[in-house]
């Protein structure tokens, strides 16, 4: 713990010199220092592509032939099955996407992979990321997924992973895993999982320094140091991003630290240390209702509640922060926002008994701190985890063909302890009474097999079971305040979960240009213990009868490379659910979200890719790249019950679309870089970026509007020619061109039964409040980075 001491306060110590630099300072002062320093890429090994990736060839000039020569390399791969699942549907995006421009979230990372989509979510950095829809129905973090990094976990054992610490700035690249996954994934990898990949030390060979600046007075300062060769490879990244936000109080400033290190201890073992931590702190606009987001998307003219314009939300506070009258106030003039703490750190042993089987064992620790007064509600407390695992690959022969087995177990356990108060109105976030408190943990014990065989020269099959025992234990107390007295009442949630999950796919390769693959997948999510306590009515209370969510799935795909310049992915899948967990907000007055099972339902859809070089004679440098998909969610078997303060009724929701899933979503960019010349290093890009509208109601009474974005991208890298100038980048953007409004993230609402028995319509629902954050209007950026 002295080296992770040291570590931090290294960190700490570098951010405060460095970031506090003024801007165009650090600017100036880094050009005159890389002007007088000899050229470190001189002679420098250029960075291998991940294996993972699938990037066009290179089309050959005629002017230098070419020979072939075939090499065989044998020898123990020293990936992962976590890393690299055989027979899932997966997509990759590499660093050339997203290195070139703001880089302001994980959003901007995967934007351009198919079967991806994302909203924003509580906080700059906190975007909803969607596999097949799996978030889309969330209005904070990342759910439904499981979230790793350099192979270490960053979902804990309740399945809460969040995007706050992910600045692009530090990674190489991004691996999506789509479909049902908990074969090897274990607990809430019911849409699959995410390995985020760190630059390597070695391919950064020295220190990059860079900032990016633009619309809404945001500031982003950050630096990457990496060493490496065959002994070792350092990399360590740090950033601090803050700005205005363009939506009242939405202000914000985040710190990011993030390092790994691996060590070839022998010739046969190897350490990997990874530590990461953020601090976040971000005022928290309020979430509109439609009718709030049509009159007054951005807030504006807010700040005092009493003299609010139209469409200002607001929430109400217990004046005495107890009981009885209760006055509006803007969040601004609350102070409302999420003030949270996350660090990470993680160690692996890696080790090789022979050339054909690799033992890995891995610790992570993981403690995520929040600090967030969001509603008229705080929230206060540590959640602590701990991951062990270890798992064994092997490299064999069956009948003459090659055989890789995998087997793993793990043990995952989270503690906690949470409290939550009554904010007052008298501005900061004062806290009031405590409203309740709650404490518990959540374990899971899991194991894992897959094998993979190639029976045939063209054909490979994939066979694996996964399983995992759940343990959430949990007591909820609540408290109530009146003149005459206190009350307070417990709630005490034990449940215990096992889940099975089977798989199996099988991959046909007729020739160079085809792969064919099918693939039956199976997966599980448990509930959460935050999902056991809050009521329909979004007020704590029990809730604690929920069922584990199950799935299987059935993908039918081919990749297809006829030629140099064109490459299409194309995948279509079809998942049963049982119990599927849906979450539904119950306006912005309430505690939080209400979590119910719907018995049955169905995701259906087709996701494609498209890579093409459609002129690369006339046009070498220009390049088309596509992302599409379609996705059908639907209730098969659901009846929801409303209520009023007079009756009540049961409503089949058989046949409706489940709400908060965008069914369209497709990503086009445009890209052109000049090869050579006197315009060489030049390039740029234009995106349009389109969402289908979708509904937001289980009675799907109500739509938010879909949207199309048009952006615009130039960068510029001077060639090698150019001496100490080929160490500079520079770029600028322009993003929603056209200055459309927009909602870039909607949590789904209640329907509401009238005093007459009937469902309330559009009209009424149209006045549910906290739903909708309003997209970006037009917003200008640039940026420059420079390599030491």
């Amino acid at each position: 713990m002295s080296f992770l001491c040291c570590l931090f306060r290294f960190l700490h110590m570098f951010r405060t010199v460095y970031f506090s630099l003024p801007f165009y300072g650090t600017m100036i002062a880094s050009a005159i220092f890389s002007a007088t320093t000899t050229h470190a890429a001189i002679g420098a090994k250029k960075p291998r592509p991940s294996l993972s990736k699938r990037v066009l060839p290179t089309p050959r000039t005629k002017k230098t032939p070419v020979k072939n020569e075939q090499i065989l390399v044998t020898g123990l791969s020293r990936s992962s099955a976590l890393t690299r699942p055989a027979g899932q549907t997966t997509y990759s995006s590499d660093r050339s996407n997203f290195a070139n421009q703001v880089g302001q979230s994980v959003a901007d990372m995967v934007v351009t992979i198919p079967g991806v989509s994302f909203t924003q979510g509580n906080g700059p950095r906190d975007t909803n990321i969607s596999i097949r829809g799996s978030g889309d129905r969330q209005s904070w973090g990342l759910k439904n997924i499981q979230v790793l990094e350099d192979g270490f976990p960053m979902t804990q054992p309740d399945g809460t992973a969040r995007a706050d610490l992910i600045d692009p700035h530090a990674y190489q690249g991004v691996d999506v895993f789509e479909g049902p996954a908990s074969t090897l994934y274990g607990n809430y990898a019911i849409n699959g999982a995410i390995n985020f990949r760190t630059r390597k030390g070695a391919d950064i060979h020295g220190l990059e320094l860079g900032s990016d600046f633009g619309s809404f007075g945001m500031f982003n300062n950050y630096a990457t140091l990496g060493f490496g060769n065959k002994h070792y490879d350092l990399m360590i990244f740090g950033s601090d991003v803050r700005g205005n936000g363009f939506i009242a109080n939405s202000r914000y400033n985040t710190s990011t630290e993030n390092m790994r290190l691996r060590v070839n201890l022998t010739s046969s073992d190897r350490l990997i240390l990874k530590f990461v931590n953020n601090v976040t702190d971000a005022f928290l606009p309020a979430r509109l209702s439609l009718n709030q987001y049509r009159a007054n998307p951005y807030q504006q003219g807010c700040t005092n509640a009493s003299s609010a314009a139209a469409g200002c939300a607001s929430i109400n506070l217990l004046v005495n922060g107890r009981y009885g009258a209760k006055v509006a106030m803007s969040r601004e003039s609350a102070g409302l926002g999420r003030f949270d703490r996350r660090t990470v750190v993680g160690l692996r042993w890696e080790h090789d008994f022979n050339s054909h089987t690799m033992w890995r064992n891995q610790f992570t620790y993981d403690q995520r701190h929040i600090d967030q007064p969001t509603s008229p509600m705080a929230y206060v407390g540590p959640y602590n985890s701990y991951n062990v695992s270890s798992d064994i690959t092997n490299h064999a022969q069956l009948a003459g063909r090659a055989l890789e087995t995998f087997a793993g177990v793990n043990f995952d356990y989270l503690d906690f302890g949470s409290q939550t108060y009554n904010i007052m109105p008298l501005g900061g976030a004062t806290r009031g009474a405590m409203n309740s408190e709650s404490y518990g943990h959540q374990w899971n014990l899991g194991a894992r097999f897959q094998e993979e065989w190639h029976f045939a020269p063209d054909w490979h099959i994939v066979a694996g079971l996964g399983g995992t025992y759940s343990d959430i234990g949990a007591t909820e107390t609540l408290y109530g305040y009146s003149a005459a007295a206190s009350t307070q009442r417990t709630i005490t949630a034990n449940r215990f979960y096992f889940n099975l999950a089977p798989e199996g796919a099988l991959i046909y390769t007729p020739s160079k240009d085809w792969t064919l693959h099918t693939r039956v997948g199976t997966a599980y999510g448990t509930p959460s213990s935050s999902n056991l306590f809050i009521t329909p009515q979004g007020e704590y209370g029990n809730n604690t009868q929920l069922k584990s969510q199950t799935s299987v799935g059935i993908d039918l795909g081919a990749d297809w490379h006829p030629s140099s310049t064109i490459s299409i992915q194309a995948t279509g899948f079809y998942e049963f659910y049982k119990n599927e967990l849906v979450s539904q907000s119950a306006g912005v007055n309430t505690v939080g979200s209400y979590t119910f099972n719907a018995p049955a339902s169905e995701h259906r859809g087709v996701v494609l890719g498209v890579a093409w070089k459609p002129l690369p004679k006339m046009l070498p440098g220009g390049r088309v790249k596509l992302s599409y998909t379609y996705d059908n969610q639907v209730y098969t078997n659901y009846t929801e019950v409303l209520s009023n303060s007079t009756l009540s009724r049961s409503f089949s929701r058989k046949g409706h679309y489940i709400p908060g899933v965008i069914p369209n979503f497709l990503n086009a960019r445009f890209l052109y870089d000049q090869p050579d010349g006197l315009l060489e290093g030049l390039g740029g890009y234009a995106e349009v970026t389109w969402r289908d509208s979708y509904w937001l109601d289980n009675a799907n009474h109500l739509k938010a509007p879909g949207y199309a974005l048009l952006n615009l991208e130039m960068h510029y890298d001077p060639p090698a020619r150019f001496g100490w100038a080929h160490r500079l980048h520079w770029y600028f953007e322009v993003q929603n061109v056209a200055n459309q409004t927009y909602i870039a993230g909607a949590t789904n609402i209640s329907d509401k039964l009238q005093a007459n028995g009937q469902q309330a319509g559009a009209t009424t629902l149209m006045n549910s409040t906290g739903s909708i954050y309003a997209g970006s209007p037009r917003a200008y950026f640039g940026g420059m980075r420079i390599r030491f």
